[in-house]
């Protein structure tokens, strides 16, 4: 069971942990996240230094190697303001498996406290922030998907959806066997490509079949593989990061 996490204050300061995925295929999700902070009042740190956290090799077995990526990352944040993850899957790595994976080492102890002051985007939005959107966009019917990682090992199901709730232009589609994975999972879609695409075809055909005109997921390993499939099946029905998604409806 994932424990119960206790919210602080709105900061004044925040780190941002920007993902792989992000950095190099949707940098303007992370560049909304900052912007929908920002309008917060929160000012935003970016390390330069950051890279991958290590989710890769340490899902993939290869725990030393998966030490050695994340070890980088602990040094970036000195001060104890929140770090702030525009991905579950990134999030979830950090916060839960970061203690695990330097349990008996010398640097068990800064894992452990870099690891509190991890939040997911939407999380510390709802949680933190408890921020009001006004809605500028149109009508129209939006799936949500939210990631394995966000919802189980975060137990993070509902933000993503509180958030669009607000949203009056937005009639949020429930669909079938909403709590099921995608079938990205990082490296199990190149170790296990077949059972991969049979998943994420079940998960188009849901979000059609659910009456979506779009579908917003807080993941972007999520959104590329969705929105992958759906190019594949020549179909119109695009996605969306949830902080470009939020900050295009309210901005």
């Amino acid at each position: 069971m994932t424990p119960v996490k206790l919210y602080p204050a709105k900061p004044d300061k925040v780190y941002v942990f920007g993902t792989c995925l992000i950095d190099l295929f949707y940098p303007e999700a992370g560049l909304d996240a900052i912007r929908l902070l920002e309008r917060e009042g929160i000012e935003v740190i970016f390390p330069d230094d950051q890279t991958c956290c290590g989710q890769p090799a340490y899902t993939s077995g290869y725990h030393d190697e998966a030490r050695a990526v994340a070890e980088a990352q602990l040094s970036l944040f000195p001060e104890p303001w929140p770090i702030i993850v525009p991905s579950g899957s990134c999030g979830g790595m950090m916060r839960t498996h970061y203690p695990q994976l330097f349990a008996g080492t010398p640097r068990e102890a800064e894992a452990r406290e870099v690891a509190s002051r991890i939040y997911e985007l939407t999380e510390f939005l709802v949680h933190v922030c408890h921020v009001r959107l006004e809605d500028k966009g149109r009508t129209e019917k939006v799936a949500m998907h939210t990631s394995c990682s966000a919802r189980r090992e975060m137990g993070l199901a509902e933000t993503g959806p509180a958030l669009l709730a607000q949203l009056g232009g937005v009639e949020l589609v429930e669909q079938a066997r909403a709590a099921e994975c995608c079938g990205f999972g990082g490296t199990f879609a190149v170790r296990h490509p077949e059972v991969s695409a049979a998943m994420v075809e079940d998960k188009t055909l849901a979000i059609e079949a659910a009456g979506a005109e779009h579908f917003v997921t807080s993941d972007c390993g999520c959104l590329m593989n969705i929105g992958g499939r759906f190019e594949h099946q020549k179909k119109s029905l695009g996605g969306e990061h949830i902080a470009s998604y939020l900050w295009r409806r309210t901005s």
